[in-house]
């Protein structure tokens, strides 16, 4: 007897749909690696932005600017060391040290120029500092986004 009633009663598979995406485990999702990339290009822009529209001398956008890719490279330098550490990769005592330095100097000299910028006004200077916290908070979470990822697929 057919029943053609529907779906309900129709026990014929179906093909799964090729749009499917399969996440591997202790992969993150696609949403938490668009927010972090979002996070990141938020940071870096906005910083930028204000860079850009800021009534300073040519030198001080470029000290805060260095200091901002300085600080991007030292917060995804520390995150690499802090994990190949974890995950029992070699990492030598310098390097893992040097990453620290990096990062806590990147920090004290954007604080230091903030702190003794005369030109500008608290709020921009609570812009400049939040900016980049978020950019360096970002870089952080995209690096181990993409090394999650990575470390999922390779597992397969």
């Amino acid at each position: 007897m057919n029943n053609d009633n529907g779906d309900l009663f129709n026990k014929e598979k179906r093909p799964e749909p090729k749009s499917k995406v399969v996440r591997r485990d202790g992969e993150p999702t696609a949403a938490f690696k668009g927010a972090a990339l979002a996070a990141l290009a938020i940071g870096v822009i906005s910083y930028l932005l204000g860079l850009y529209n800021a009534a300073m001398e040519l030198n001080e956008k470029g000290y805060y600017f260095a200091i901002l890719i300085f600080g991007l490279y030292a917060a995804v330098s520390l995150q690499k060391a802090v994990r190949d550490k974890e995950e029992d990769i070699p990492v030598t005592a310098v390097y893992y040290g040097i990453s620290w330095f990096a990062l806590i100097t990147a920090v004290a000299l954007m604080a230091i120029g903030l702190y003794n910028a005369g030109s500008i006004v608290l709020s921009e200077k609570g812009f400049y500092a939040m900016a980049f916290v978020l950019s360096v908070f970002a870089a952080v979470t995209v690096q181990k986004n993409v090394r999650d990822t990575q470390k999922a697929r390779s597992d397969d």
